[in-house]
């Protein structure tokens, strides 16, 4: 058994125990038990992780030989490179974090083992997700998070808002995984395998060949290339099937983190990024891909400004975030997507399990008009998620100032029309990223105290067990970015660690971007901090009445741009309709009457009509057999 086995299996082990025998052994030990189980693969995923970093170490363990079946043969692999380490590391940390941080947040919960079990299901899929060597793996490892996001999402049952939250979750994310699904399929079909190395090889063989696709004849590559794409929009959130990411805050705010922070929401990006090698030939895909991320970026910006609940605030700048990842895939800068996916890990789960803290103090109270003036109850939070928004809105030296000043002068230094609308919408969203955030952070721990429901001397600091993952992700949000940047995206790095694990068809510009480029968004990110201190602090009529005076504009961001609303109209609402008429004329008429429901009702007449002949007397038993012995003796006789 080697080290990729034990990273992999452990949570799957220990997500049987605690599923299966929670109740035998305990909710302390399933806590415990999961929680070190996962923390040990988090331990040999930075073994791992330095391996490749000092020794260039790239391995494929086969686990079994999965599926063989004419030309197809897959192998059930645990593919290590550059970009499976990091995503490892990623992964395996927020996820043992996550576990211990849910042992005091879920400390009242009657169902604790239920839920460490599908925390470690989760990061079991995930890790299957980020080592497949082949798309059939990744595909299955896909699914298998999309199921576990369906049981996290709605591990409050009971809650009908739960439920609806994971269901809109489920179905929202297969509309993606139907084009994801199509990409694969079109792949074998071009390409006789689904082996990432062999599909890779394969690439410009095809590159001219078109095919014939809903009546029209389109290129092979921009086609495989968008139909993966849509399965990513899906899986991470973007403009168009980002609905559901809001509403799976209805799940406990561990499971935000781990969902936002570094699984399942960045599965996509890294679908991109693992097939640089077939987006490289596609400029179209990688058009496509840029304009989506930067309006994504925006949209999600401008919807977190005027949003209330402090968990969907930070999912709407997760979705933002992720916008940003892909406008770097965008520009071919794929190393650095990873660099703002490796950071955005740290400083969004710090942030989501700080609001984790203050829901805790405010006893499941979500809307920050409902809180003010608490920093001094819950000075350790507020410091960590002072850390956790610094690090967000891209403040000087923190991490996310490396990773998302590097996505901009990429665009910019990439110097086509997508880039350049890039960088113009990154730049703008920074400031609104700032403002939400510091907005976020005024309203819930400084002002006034607003809750009526809670005396103010009721607050305390969340324990110890809670706090202790926090100052872990405050220490890789303040210092991620630095030690990490060299590594990730210097000059050398492309060829150093990320080696044959990304695709560069061109290298990335050794040029330096204007003066302006590079100093435009920390200048505004330090100047948004007291400007958002008088309009949520100080004087806060402003915004009353800004919101006043534009209220068609306030009430089109406070709903989302209504796409809840028109995806209501133009496909819930017509499918019920269609639903509720084939269950009635169909299914009952139809189905039932002459199915099920018709053999039952046959079943019962022939069986009142059986019940006459059961009289009790023994001559009319006797008289029966006569005449059926005598029918099949004048039978016998004839033939």
């Amino acid at each position: 058994m080697t080290y990729e086995h034990i990273i992999i299996f452990l949570p799957l082990i220990s997500s049987i125990i605690s599923g299966f025998f929670g109740n035998k052994i305990g909710e302390r030990n399933s806590e415990i038990l999961t929680s070190v189980f996962v923390s040990i693969s988090s331990i040999l995923s930075f073994f791992i992780f330095y391996k490749v970093l000092a020794y260039n170490y790239n391995n494929n363990v086969v686990v079994a030989t999965w599926i063989s079946s004419g030309s197809l043969n897959v192998n059930w692999s645990i593919n290590v490179d550059a970009l499976s380490s990091v995503m490892l590391v990623v992964v395996t940390l927020i996820s043992a974090i996550v576990h211990v941080y849910s042992i005091g947040y879920m400390s009242q919960d009657p169902h604790k083992p239920r839920f460490m079990a599908y925390l470690s299901l989760f990061t079991f899929s995930m890790l299957t997700l980020v080592t497949s060597d082949n798309f059939l793996q990744l595909f299955f490892g896909w699914e298998g998070v999309g199921l576990c996001s369906y049981f996290l999402i709605g591990f409050w049952f009971k809650k009908e808002s739960a439920n609806a939250a994971a269901i809109k979750a489920f179905i929202v994310n297969r509309v993606g995984d139907f084009g994801f699904a199509l990409g694969i399929f079109l792949i074998f079909y071009l390409f006789g395998t689904v082996n990432y190395n062999e599909v890779f090889q394969l690439v410009p063989n095809i590159l001219n060949k078109e095919i014939t696709f809903l009546g029209l004849n389109v290129n092979s590559i921009n086609l495989i290339c968008v139909l993966l794409f849509i399965g990513a929009m899906g899986k991470s959130a973007q403009l168009f099937l980002h609905t559901w990411l809001p509403d799976a805050m209805e799940g406990p705010t561990p499971v935000s983190a781990l969902i936002h922070a570094a699984t399942m929401v960045t599965a996509g990006v890294f679908l991109v990024v693992r097939c640089s090698p077939i987006y490289e030939f596609s400029q179209f895909a990688l058009n496509l891909i840029t304009i989506i991320g930067m309006s994504t970026a925006l949209f999600a910006a401008t919807v977190a400004l005027v949003q209330n609940d402090i968990k969907k605030i930070i999912a709407y700048s997760t979705c933002s975030q992720l916008g940003y990842m892909f406008f770097a895939a965008g520009v071919g800068a794929y190393n650095v997507a990873m660099f703002h996916l490796f950071t955005h890990a740290f400083f969004k789960a710090l942030l989501f399990l700080g609001s984790g803290s203050v829901i805790h103090s405010f006893i499941d109270e979500q809307n920050i008009n409902q809180m003010g003036g608490i920093w001094k109850k819950l000075p350790y939070t507020w410091v960590l998620m002072i850390i956790g928004t610094l690090a967000l809105t891209g403040f000087p030296f923190l991490s996310g100032f490396y990773s998302k000043d590097a996505i901009i002068e990429y665009a910019y230094l990439r110097g086509n029309t997508a880039g350049y609308y890039a960088v113009v919408v990154g730049i703008f969203t920074a400031l609104l990223t700032s403002i939400y955030s510091w907005r976020l952070i005024f309203k819930t721990f400084h002002g006034t105290y607003n809750n009526k429901k809670l005396k103010i001397n009721t607050m305390h600091e969340s324990p110890f067990v809670m706090l202790t993952p926090l100052i872990i992700l405050a220490i890789g949000a303040i210092f991620a970015g630095y030690f990490f940047k060299e590594l990730f995206i210097g000059h050398s790095s492309s060829n150093y660690f990320w080696t044959d694990s990304i695709k560069f068809l061109l290298p990335l510009s050794l040029d330096h971007p204007p003066l302006w480029i590079i100093y435009i968004t920390p200048i505004i990110v330090i100047l948004s901090i007291p400007l958002s201190y008088y309009l949520f602090v100080k004087n806060k009529n402003i915004t009353n009445w800004l919101a006043n005076e534009n209220q068609p504009l306030y009430n089109f961001l406070l709903n989302k741009w209504y796409f809840d609303e028109l995806y209501d109209f133009l496909f819930v609402k017509p499918l019920k309709k269609i639903g509720i008429f084939f269950w009635k004329n169909v299914d009952i008429k139809i189905i039932d009457k002459f199915g099920p429901d018709g053999i039952s009702n046959l079943i019962k007449i022939f069986s009142n009509k059986a019940v006459k002949f059961q009289s009790g007397y023994v001559y009319q038993y006797a008289f029966i057999m006569l005449l059926g012995f005598s029918a099949l003796l004048t039978y016998l006789i004839i033939i």
